[in-house]
């Protein structure tokens, strides 16, 4: 257990900072980067499903949200690249609260889909999104931003979080029906690229939806 932690906190190490500066720099560095990205997801989701009517659904799914991201990330506007930053903050944050909370504190299991999460990592995930997100607002990581740490950006991470575990769990339950404990195993200690953007991928399409499609 303690070799998997070691492999998880040093693939973090080296994957998250990457990620964002491939992100911060955007252009064709950060197209190249979600084309990567969709094409293995999609692989890990044909593989682990056997109905067509799944698969299908799932790639629709998938590509809406590549595309989402996409958009949110290209809008026009300082605030725009901001509320990016933020959105794969709260949902980086919760996934790794969600998984250190719930292995320190462990306590009553959240769900029978994935028996790994607990009451306490799905409240540690909310309050590490809330913390986070807060310290990169608050600091110059973003220049220029004009989000406010405010009541409407709390309840904002808040549903950034909840939609963020929802998806975790749905994917857990796809995973749960293929007997599979990992869409992919790229990543050590952490398995495929759909066991790590899996909250993402329901979270971008209805932001997408709710914020810009008006």
């Amino acid at each position: 257990m303690l070799a998997n932690i070691y492999k998880r906190i040093l693939s973090a190490i080296f994957i998250i900072p990457i990620s964002y500066i491939i992100i911060l720099k955007g252009s064709f560095l950060f197209i190249l980067f979600l084309m990567t990205l969709l094409i293995i997801s999609l692989y890990e989701w044909n593989k682990m499903n056997n109905s067509l009517f799944i698969k299908l659904f799932g790639f629709v799914i998938i590509f809406f949200s590549f595309y989402a991201a996409y958009k949110i990330r290209e809008f026009n506007g300082e605030e725009n690249f901001s509320n990016f930053i933020v959105i794969i903050t709260s949902c980086i944050s919760t996934d790794v609260g969600g998984y250190f909370f719930g292995k320190l504190l462990k306590g009553p299991k959240l769900s029978s889909i994935s028996p790994n999460k607990t009451y306490a990592g799905f409240f540690g995930g909310i309050f590490c999104a809330l913390f986070f997100s807060y310290l990169i607002i608050t600091t110059n990581f973003i220049e220029d931003t004009s989000i406010e740490f405010n009541l409407s950006f709390i309840f904002y991470v808040i549903l950034i979080s909840l939609i963020s575990q929802g998806g975790d769990l749905i994917i857990s339950y796809f995973k749960r029906k293929s007997n599979i404990k990992d869409t992919g195993n790229i990543i050590p200690g952490h398995g495929g690229i759909l066991d790590r953007i899996d909250g993402m991928i329901f979270v971008f399409p209805i932001i997408y939806i709710l914020k810009y499609l008006h």
